[in-house]
């Protein structure tokens, strides 16, 4: 039988009762139909599950009773941090989603020379706040207790001083000579133990002459995913299908 999963963004400990949040009481009680002695679990980010039981639903909130605290090892052993340069519409959506449920550790939305996407402040936070919420229902469901990071929208050269200071650096661009397949034994992804890469992926009208000599000017790498021309709502995702199964746990 399947387990509801909901995040609820406050600590939890065994034993507490706590008052669930609108969103999920919107879901349990309101679209499933849950009641009091039904059960749920919870999580918070911290790598646990908590099975909760629900203890009263009314007007003013529904409870719930902490019962037990369970640590998942689900995570991928390389921790791939997506640099997705921002896509029109539900696209963006998607590779979020998505790539969630692949194992990415950490999202950089960023925009770049050609993109198409530009977000004004009061854009980029409400964006931001949307992509978040999209990756959380991502780990509800895809039963990760770990919620992906996801940066506030930056320009790609202001990207470049705040990115993880380990583990590979990877560009996606057709014109790449290098593979995945090609790359060397010290990329520091063979091995043991955690491994680290950044994948970057262009706009809708791919990574500019510019865009390439930044990146190149900051240990990036170019490679290419065979012989086709991949859209960037798909490119990403095939890159990360393809790091998990060459490096991670798949």
């Amino acid at each position: 039988m399947r387990v509801n999963r909901i995040h609820v963004d406050e600590a939890l400990t065994i034993g507490a009762r706590i008052a669930l949040p609108e969103n999920a009481i919107a879901h349990l009680v309101r679209v499933l139909r849950m009641q009091a002695g039904d059960r749920c679990t919870l999580f918070n980010g911290d790598g646990h599950d908590y099975a909760a039981t629900i203890v009263s639903t009314g007007k003013r909130g529904t409870e719930v009773d902490i019962d037990a605290r369970e640590r998942l090892d689900n995570e991928s052993p390389v921790r791939i941090v997506l640099m997705q340069a921002i896509a029109r519409g539900e696209k963006m959506d998607w590779i979020l989603q998505k790539a969630t449920e692949l194992g990415v550790h950490a999202f950089m939305p960023v925009t770049s020379e050609r993109s198409e996407v530009r977000l004004d402040a009061d854009r980029a936070g409400k964006r931001h706040m949307h992509w978040r919420s999209v990756v959380i229902a991502a780990c509800e469901q895809s039963g990760r207790a770990f919620v992906p990071d996801v940066a506030t929208p930056m320009p790609l050269a202001s990207a470049m001083p705040v990115l993880p200071a380990d583990g590979a650096r990877l560009f996606l661009e057709p014109a790449a000579a290098g593979t995945l397949a090609s790359m060397p034994a010290n990329s520091g992804l063979d091995g043991e133990g955690d491994r680290h890469v950044i994948i970057a992926i262009g706009p809708e009208g791919g990574w500019s002459e510019r865009d390439i000599l930044l990146m190149s000017q900051h240990a990036f790498a170019g490679i290419r995913l065979g012989p086709r021309i991949l859209r960037t709502e798909t490119a990403g995702l095939a890159a990360i299908a393809a790091l998990q199964s060459r490096f991670g746990d798949w």
